[in-house]
Protein backbone atom coordinates (compact mmCIF):
# COMPACT_ATOMS: atom_id res chain seq x y z
CA UNK A 1 0.00 0.00 0.00
CA UNK A 2 1.48 3.16 -0.94
CA UNK A 3 0.96 6.42 0.18
CA UNK A 4 0.77 9.80 -1.68
CA UNK A 5 3.25 12.38 -1.04
CA UNK A 6 -0.15 14.66 -0.70
CA UNK A 7 -0.47 13.63 3.22
CA UNK A 8 2.77 16.57 3.88
CA UNK A 9 1.74 18.83 0.94
CA UNK A 10 -1.92 19.96 1.95
CA UNK A 11 -2.00 22.33 4.75
CA UNK A 12 -4.79 22.16 6.43
CA UNK A 13 -4.44 26.28 7.29
CA UNK A 14 -6.54 28.05 9.85
CA UNK A 15 -8.05 30.37 6.77
CA UNK A 16 -9.56 27.39 5.01
CA UNK A 17 -10.89 24.96 8.03
CA UNK A 18 -11.59 24.88 11.72
CA UNK A 19 -8.37 25.36 14.12
CA UNK A 20 -10.02 22.62 16.49
CA UNK A 21 -10.86 19.92 13.79
CA UNK A 22 -7.50 20.66 12.17
CA UNK A 23 -6.33 19.41 15.17
CA UNK A 24 -8.60 16.38 15.62
CA UNK A 25 -6.92 15.43 12.23
CA UNK A 26 -3.31 14.75 14.20
CA UNK A 27 -5.50 11.87 16.08
CA UNK A 28 -3.38 8.74 14.96
CA UNK A 29 -6.13 6.07 13.09
CA UNK A 30 -5.68 2.18 13.03
CA UNK A 31 -4.50 0.87 9.61
CA UNK A 32 -6.13 -2.74 8.44
CA UNK A 33 -6.46 -5.00 6.06
CA UNK A 34 -9.50 -6.54 4.36
CA UNK A 35 -9.75 -8.92 6.97
CA UNK A 36 -9.57 -5.88 9.56
CA UNK A 37 -5.53 -7.08 10.51
CA UNK A 38 -3.90 -4.15 12.06
CA UNK A 39 -1.35 -3.31 9.47
CA UNK A 40 0.14 -0.10 12.18
CA UNK A 41 -0.84 3.57 12.02
CA UNK A 42 -1.28 6.96 9.84
CA UNK A 43 -2.85 10.38 11.32
CA UNK A 44 -6.63 11.07 10.73
CA UNK A 45 -5.74 13.85 7.68
CA UNK A 46 -3.96 10.81 6.18
CA UNK A 47 -6.30 8.25 6.38
CA UNK A 48 -9.51 10.71 5.21
CA UNK A 49 -7.21 11.83 1.82
CA UNK A 50 -8.61 10.92 -1.07
CA UNK A 51 -5.62 10.18 -2.73
CA UNK A 52 -4.97 7.72 -0.40
CA UNK A 53 -7.86 6.05 -0.04
CA UNK A 54 -7.97 5.32 -4.14
CA UNK A 55 -4.94 3.70 -2.67
CA UNK A 56 -6.74 1.53 -0.70
CA UNK A 57 -5.79 2.77 2.46
CA UNK A 58 -8.32 1.29 5.41
CA UNK A 59 -9.02 2.12 8.61
CA UNK A 60 -10.77 1.22 11.71
CA UNK A 61 -13.77 3.01 12.42
CA UNK A 62 -17.61 2.60 14.58
CA UNK A 63 -20.66 3.91 14.80
CA UNK A 64 -23.38 4.06 17.53
CA UNK A 65 -26.48 4.01 17.69
CA UNK A 66 -27.98 5.28 20.77
CA UNK A 67 -31.63 4.34 21.64
CA UNK A 68 -34.01 5.77 24.71
CA UNK A 69 -36.36 3.73 26.45
CA UNK A 70 -39.32 4.37 23.92
CA UNK A 71 -36.48 3.38 21.31
CA UNK A 72 -36.26 6.01 19.61
CA UNK A 73 -33.07 6.96 18.06
CA UNK A 74 -30.32 9.91 18.89
CA UNK A 75 -29.54 11.64 15.30
CA UNK A 76 -27.17 14.49 14.95
CA UNK A 77 -26.40 16.81 12.45
CA UNK A 78 -22.62 17.15 11.78
CA UNK A 79 -21.12 20.76 12.22
CA UNK A 80 -20.81 22.68 9.58
CA UNK A 81 -17.10 23.42 10.91
CA UNK A 82 -16.24 19.20 10.14
CA UNK A 83 -13.96 18.90 7.61
CA UNK A 84 -15.60 15.51 6.18
CA UNK A 85 -19.72 15.78 5.40
CA UNK A 86 -20.06 19.10 6.62
CA UNK A 87 -24.12 19.54 7.81
CA UNK A 88 -25.24 15.97 7.50
CA UNK A 89 -27.31 13.97 8.96
CA UNK A 90 -26.03 10.78 10.69
CA UNK A 91 -26.71 8.14 13.54
CA UNK A 92 -25.73 8.78 17.02
CA UNK A 93 -21.89 8.62 17.06
CA UNK A 94 -19.07 7.99 14.11
CA UNK A 95 -15.47 8.14 14.65
CA UNK A 96 -12.56 5.76 15.42
CA UNK A 97 -10.09 4.15 17.94
CA UNK A 98 -7.21 5.33 18.12
CA UNK A 99 -3.92 3.10 17.65
CA UNK A 100 -3.46 3.07 21.11
CA UNK A 101 -3.00 0.06 23.36
CA UNK A 102 -6.62 0.83 25.16
CA UNK A 103 -8.48 1.08 21.88
CA UNK A 104 -6.44 -1.46 19.64
CA UNK A 105 -7.15 -4.68 19.00
CA UNK A 106 -5.27 -7.90 17.07
CA UNK A 107 -8.65 -10.15 17.41
CA UNK A 108 -11.51 -9.46 17.66
CA UNK A 109 -12.68 -9.56 21.01
CA UNK A 110 -10.21 -6.97 21.66
CA UNK A 111 -11.00 -5.01 18.89
CA UNK A 112 -14.71 -4.79 20.12
CA UNK A 113 -13.71 -4.16 23.79
CA UNK A 114 -11.29 -1.25 21.87
CA UNK A 115 -14.01 0.28 20.00
CA UNK A 116 -16.54 0.48 22.78
CA UNK A 117 -13.75 2.47 24.76
CA UNK A 118 -13.05 4.73 22.04
CA UNK A 119 -17.18 5.24 21.39
CA UNK A 120 -17.35 6.07 25.36
CA UNK A 121 -14.87 8.64 24.84
CA UNK A 122 -16.37 10.02 21.72
CA UNK A 123 -19.70 10.14 22.78
CA UNK A 124 -18.52 12.66 25.95
CA UNK A 125 -16.14 14.79 23.42
CA UNK A 126 -19.36 14.83 20.74
CA UNK A 127 -22.58 14.80 23.05
CA UNK A 128 -20.92 15.97 26.28
CA UNK A 129 -22.81 12.22 27.53
CA UNK A 130 -20.74 11.34 30.74
CA UNK A 131 -18.94 7.55 30.56
CA UNK A 132 -21.23 6.71 33.48
CA UNK A 133 -24.42 7.11 31.51
CA UNK A 134 -22.57 4.46 28.82
CA UNK A 135 -21.19 1.61 30.61
CA UNK A 136 -19.67 -0.60 28.76
CA UNK A 137 -21.69 -3.93 29.22
CA UNK A 138 -24.55 -1.36 27.56
CA UNK A 139 -23.28 -1.90 24.41
CA UNK A 140 -24.23 -4.41 21.70
CA UNK A 141 -21.20 -5.51 18.57
CA UNK A 142 -23.58 -6.50 15.60
CA UNK A 143 -21.65 -6.81 13.06
CA UNK A 144 -18.98 -4.56 10.57
CA UNK A 145 -19.40 -2.28 7.06
CA UNK A 146 -17.07 -2.27 4.82
CA UNK A 147 -17.42 0.92 2.74
CA UNK A 148 -15.91 3.65 0.83
CA UNK A 149 -17.22 7.20 0.65
CA UNK A 150 -15.80 10.66 -0.89
CA UNK A 151 -16.94 13.75 0.67
CA UNK A 152 -15.30 16.01 -1.85
CA UNK A 153 -12.58 16.00 -4.52
CA UNK A 154 -9.96 15.99 -1.99
CA UNK A 155 -11.13 14.00 1.49
CA UNK A 156 -13.37 11.19 2.00
CA UNK A 157 -13.63 7.67 4.13
CA UNK A 158 -12.81 4.10 3.61
CA UNK A 159 -13.41 2.04 6.66
CA UNK A 160 -14.14 -1.14 8.05
CA UNK A 161 -16.96 0.12 10.59
CA UNK A 162 -18.02 -1.47 13.51
CA UNK A 163 -21.91 -1.04 14.29
CA UNK A 164 -22.39 -0.71 18.58
CA UNK A 165 -26.20 -0.49 19.60
CA UNK A 166 -26.95 0.83 22.90
CA UNK A 167 -30.67 1.57 24.75
CA UNK A 168 -29.98 3.60 28.21
CA UNK A 169 -31.38 6.98 29.24
CA UNK A 170 -29.00 9.70 28.39
CA UNK A 171 -28.39 13.49 29.55
CA UNK A 172 -26.88 15.63 26.50
CA UNK A 173 -24.90 19.05 25.77
CA UNK A 174 -23.57 18.70 22.25
CA UNK A 175 -20.44 20.39 21.18
CA UNK A 176 -20.97 23.00 18.57
CA UNK A 177 -17.91 22.26 16.87
CA UNK A 178 -18.92 18.82 16.13
CA UNK A 179 -22.09 19.27 16.16
CA UNK A 180 -25.19 21.41 14.49
CA UNK A 181 -28.14 19.46 15.87
CA UNK A 182 -29.70 16.27 17.45
CA UNK A 183 -32.91 14.52 17.60
CA UNK A 184 -34.41 11.45 18.51
CA UNK A 185 -36.75 10.00 16.34
CA UNK A 186 -39.00 6.70 16.01
CA UNK A 187 -38.45 4.07 13.29
CA UNK A 188 -41.76 5.69 11.66
CA UNK A 189 -40.05 9.05 11.57
CA UNK A 190 -36.62 7.71 10.58
CA UNK A 191 -38.24 6.21 7.45
CA UNK A 192 -39.90 8.84 6.64
CA UNK A 193 -37.24 11.24 6.47
CA UNK A 194 -35.69 9.11 3.94
CA UNK A 195 -38.38 9.36 1.43
CA UNK A 196 -38.81 13.30 2.42
CA UNK A 197 -37.19 15.26 -0.51
CA UNK A 198 -36.25 18.03 2.51
CA UNK A 199 -33.61 15.83 3.05
CA UNK A 200 -32.28 14.62 0.07
CA UNK A 201 -28.52 14.60 -0.15
CA UNK A 202 -28.45 15.34 3.67
CA UNK A 203 -27.33 12.11 5.24
CA UNK A 204 -23.62 11.10 5.51
CA UNK A 205 -23.20 7.95 2.99
CA UNK A 206 -22.24 5.33 5.63
CA UNK A 207 -25.64 6.09 7.43
CA UNK A 208 -27.91 5.68 4.35
CA UNK A 209 -25.96 2.66 3.78
CA UNK A 210 -27.07 1.14 6.75
CA UNK A 211 -30.27 2.11 7.03
CA UNK A 212 -31.00 0.72 3.06
CA UNK A 213 -29.10 -2.32 4.32
CA UNK A 214 -29.65 -3.33 8.26
CA UNK A 215 -30.75 -1.09 10.45
CA UNK A 216 -34.83 -1.33 10.00
CA UNK A 217 -34.59 -4.77 10.49
CA UNK A 218 -32.23 -4.51 13.87
CA UNK A 219 -34.43 -2.15 15.04
CA UNK A 220 -37.59 -3.61 14.69
CA UNK A 221 -35.82 -6.73 16.46
CA UNK A 222 -35.10 -4.12 19.34
CA UNK A 223 -38.49 -3.15 19.13
CA UNK A 224 -40.58 -6.39 19.16
CA UNK A 225 -37.97 -8.59 20.81
CA UNK A 226 -35.99 -6.23 23.20
CA UNK A 227 -33.18 -8.58 22.33
CA UNK A 228 -30.60 -8.44 19.35
CA UNK A 229 -29.42 -12.09 19.37
CA UNK A 230 -31.28 -13.16 16.44
CA UNK A 231 -29.61 -10.23 14.03
CA UNK A 232 -25.71 -10.30 15.50
CA UNK A 233 -23.54 -10.96 13.00
CA UNK A 234 -20.19 -10.51 14.47
CA UNK A 235 -17.75 -12.43 12.31
CA UNK A 236 -18.46 -11.17 8.92
CA UNK A 237 -17.13 -8.36 7.03
CA UNK A 238 -20.60 -7.07 4.83
CA UNK A 239 -18.93 -4.69 1.92
CA UNK A 240 -21.17 -2.09 0.67
CA UNK A 241 -21.46 -0.31 -2.22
Amino acid sequence: MALSNASASISLDSDTYDPEQVKLMEEVCIVIDENDKPLGSASKKTCHLMENINNNLLHRAFSVFLFDEENRLLLQQRADEKITFPGMWTNTCCSHPLSIPSETGSDLPSAVLGVKRAAIRKLDQELGIPASQVPIDKFTYLTRIHYVAPSDGLWGEHEIDYILFIRVPVTHAANPNEIKDVKYVSREEMQSMFVDPAYEGKFTPWFKLICETFLFKWWKELEEKDDLAAVKDEENIHKLA
